[in-house]
């Protein structure tokens, strides 16, 4: 049996990074394509694959280099970059250490989200004034996902080890592709056609700008926008924002973090509670001591240890009342009674009852008018002469003037 030469894994690598090493071609290329999956290292380092409608190639740009970039790289920019292709050996991957990196423009799909976002925008969608409140303490909580992702499993996990009562109801759809953008809508408006989720997570896990696009559709920004049910988006990573990120009612970094915003801590709840009842026993034991001292003050007050005390004042004081009032219709009385005699006297004083007591007659007319004067009657009038004692019925016989005056 002839002799096999056997190389190990890390022989194969470190040939073939020989191999493109050496190549002239490879050692100093300037590549063209879309930043996506971008993420800059604590270190400095900056990691991100170049990508075109047909292929894909990981990068690497060391702190060293990244230093001197004269713009702030994110996903979806058209670069082109210069470096040289390398293996790194302990994965076998293959990879562009960039060196240099220019903007050549933003790609096609980070064009239609900016416009998408700057649409939206101007109509109001992201306003905080239409944000609804995610309720406190919420009984069932709707998920719109993926079934088969590590988002369903995050989220499921997390909201049982928070709250073991809670109630989870997964609507499942698809998180990317072109039906995703449809199922996810439709779900959201399925979810508040049910009505018995409190708040809904729609998301997804991390992943590039074109596995992310789903959730940067107008359709499903608007089936947030007008759910009636609180929705908390929950799309990629930290670092990732999609259009349903502004519209939602609240934003959740991770899908996680979804589950930990949507519901609450049991032990906190509890906790809650029972710094609730505490409170509430304090402000009773308060409530009942005050209403006791203040009883006790009522008891010990005058009215309730001499209770007739006030009506026999109040009877006293109706007494001196009564007295004054008396006294005041005594003296009205009697100077209405001397006024009044007065005004009898002068009326008596003027009265024509008295110039017949005297002697003298009042003369009438028939229709019993006062005759005064000759010019008052003719001749043949019938007339009366009212006298102290009686009435005497006359007809006039004649008229004569008194030219010199009566003398009696």
């Amino acid at each position: 049996m002839m002799n096999k030469k056997v190389l190990t894994v890390s022989d194969v690598n470190h040939y073939i990074k020989a191999l493109i090493d050496s190549d002239y071609v490879l050692s100093n290329i300037w590549v063209e394509g879309e930043i996506s999956n971008f993420k800059r290292h604590s270190s400095g380092h900056i990691y991100f694959t170049l990508k075109d409608k047909d292929g894909a190639i990981s990068c690497i740009m060391f702190r060293s280099s990244a230093a001197f970039l004269r713009f702030d790289p994110q996903n979806g920019m058209n670069v082109i970059v210069k470096g040289s292709v390398s293996v790194y050996e302990k994965t076998g991957q293959y990879q562009i250490y960039v060196s240099q990196m220019e903007q050549k423009g933003i790609g096609a799909l980070y064009e239609a989200y900016e416009r998408l976002k700057e649409k939206l925008e101007k109509e109001g969608l992201f306003l905080q004034a239409h944000k609804k409140a995610i309720p406190a303490f919420p009984e069932v909580v709707g998920i719109i996902t993926s079934p088969t992702g590590a988002a369903i499993r995050d989220i499921i996990q997390i909201s049982k080890r928070r709250n073991p009562n809670i109630k989870l109801v997964v609507y499942p759809v698809l998180v990317q592709g072109e039906q995703a953008p449809g199922e996810i809508a439709h779900a959201i408006y399925e979810m508040n056609q049910w009505g018995q989720a409190d708040v809904l997570i729609v998301g997804r896990g991390g992943g590039s700008l074109e596995d992310l696009w789903a959730f940067n559709e107008e359709i499903v920004a608007r089936a947030i926008f007008e759910s009636k049910i609180p929705v908390i988006s929950a799309v990629g990573h930290e670092t990732d924002y999609t259009i349903a990120d502004f519209v939602a009612d609240l934003r959740a970094p991770t899908p996680s973090a979804a589950a930990e915003l949507a519901v609450p801590l049991l032990k906190d709840l509890r906790l809650r509670v029972h710094i609730a009842y505490k409170t509430l026993n304090h402000l009773m034991e308060d409530k009942i001591y005050s209403e006791l001292e203040k009883l006790k003050k009522i008891n010990q007050s005058v009215p309730f240890r001499k209770p007739l005390d006030r009506i026999y004042k109040k009877q006293q004081d109706l007494d001196s009342l009564e007295k004054i009032l008396n006294n005041s219709m005594k003296h009205i009385l009697e100077k209405k009674r001397s006024q009044f005699g007065k005004e009898i006297k002068a009326l008596e004083a003027l009265s024509p009852l008295n110039t017949l007591l005297r002697g003298y007659s009042i003369t009438l007319s028939k229709e019993g008018r006062n005759i005064s004067s000759i010019g008052d009657v003719k001749v043949e009038d019938a007339i009366y002469i009212k006298l102290k004692d009686g009435i005497i019925d006359a007809v006039v016989k004649g008229i004569q003037e008194d030219e010199e005056g009566f003398d009696g």
